[in-house]
Formats: structure tokens, sequence, C-alpha cells
């Protein structure tokens, strides 16, 4: 399933979402600039390489502004786009912004510790999934009503399909889980950190009954 839009209105212009979504997209069209070799050292720099987490913390901050693909980045900025602007404005914006780099931390730490017993530890990690699975994490909290308009598959065919939230994030959280235990004997080959995805979500479900307004109005 594709998410199109969500069906909640918002109060306030999503200033830090935004702000999210045009440094990652600027930074990609940086890594799409270099050459072969300079982007793999810009990788293995800033990109989250397991096994220097302790040599080099900031990779944990780094490495949920930079991407892998289009397909990557776009996918991540889409779902940002549609499901964070709405936990911004429940939780305010200086919230929301220490919300998603923590969602982000938590979610590369529990990866990390996957890739140690994996024996993944050198291959670096990128992408904004693990902060944006603790977004869709907090909108399952906050918004457990709301309904999203999705594109789903229909035999050969993709049609236009209103769907509650709770279902919609939880075949997403679902899907995530099956496919991380499922490549879980692969994980040395690199790939999708599927754990930093299942990471995130939890964290956020469970980070964001801090954060968020006790008070609040539409």
């Amino acid at each position: 399933m594709i998410p199109i839009k969500d069906t909640n209105p918002r109060k306030s212009l999503p200033i830090v979402n935004l702000s999210i979504i045009t440094i990652c997209s600027v930074l990609w069209l940086y890594e799409v600039s270099l050459d072969e070799e300079s982007l793999n050292a810009f990788i293995y720099t800033f990109g989250l390489v397991p096994s220097e987490v302790f040599s080099n913390p900031y990779q944990l901050l780094t490495h949920m502004f930079l991407h892998g693909s289009w397909l990557h980045i776009i996918g991540n900025m889409w779902f940002l786009w549609v499901f964070g602007d709405n936990v911004e404005d429940r939780l305010g914006k200086i919230r929301y912004a220490v919300f998603y780099i923590l969602s982000g931390i938590g979610a590369a730490l529990i990866q990390t510790l996957v890739s140690f017993l994996t024996g993944s530890m050198d291959i670096p990690m990128v992408g904004a999934s693990g902060a944006i699975s603790g977004v869709l994490g907090a909108y399952l909290y906050l918004f457990p009503h709301a309904r999203i308009l999705a594109l789903v598959p229909f035999f050969f065919f993709l049609t236009l399909v209103e769907v509650p939230a709770v279902f919609f994030i939880g075949m997403w959280i679902l899907i995530q889980i099956l496919n991380g235990f499922l490549t879980l004997p692969f994980a040395s080959m690199g790939g999708v950190a599927w754990f930093a995805h299942i990471g995130g979500f939890f964290v956020g479900y469970k980070l964001v009954r801090l954060f968020r307004r006790r008070y609040y109005s539409w």
C-alpha cells in the first residue's frame, strides 16, 4: 500500500517536517554529484558503521539524513510528508524535532545491536527510515482513528482505498517484522535495515507519550 494523504487537519505550518525533508533532499543531491570513490568515502564517514559507533558516535545522527537511492529518499520523504505534519502539530515544533532525532538514534542502536549479533558490523547504514518509523509509531498512538487514502494493489491494477490508520500502519509494521526475521540469516550480505524500522516504530510509539502536549484543541 502507498499512502496518498491522510484526513487529519493541522493547525500550523509543519516547519520542522519541511526542514527535515529539505535537508535530506539537498544532501541527496550532493551525494549524486559525487564520483563513486568520493561517495563511498562520504557514506563510510557519515553513514552509520556499527563497528565504529563508539569511536564515531556522531554517525548516530548524521546517517539519518543520507540515502542510498532515488527510490529510498522519495519513499522516505513521502511517508514523512504524509504522516509527520500531524505529529509535529500535536507535539509542537521543538518537541517534534527532539522526538524525531531520538527515534532515529533509538532505531540505529537497535539495528547496530542486530548487526553485531549477525556479523554485519562493517556495513554502513544510511536513511531516515528509523526516525520516520518512529513518526509512524507516534501517529498510530496519537491518531488511531484517522483515515489514510492509499493506493492498494488489486490483481494487476492499483485502486484508491480509504483505510483506518490503525490498519494501514498495522499492516506496515507487520510487513517490517516479517521481512526482518525472514532475512535475518542473510543480514551479513547487507540490504534493508529492517530492524531499524521495527526498532524506530516501537521507540516512537513509547516515546511520544513523554513528548505529547497534555492540552490540545483543534
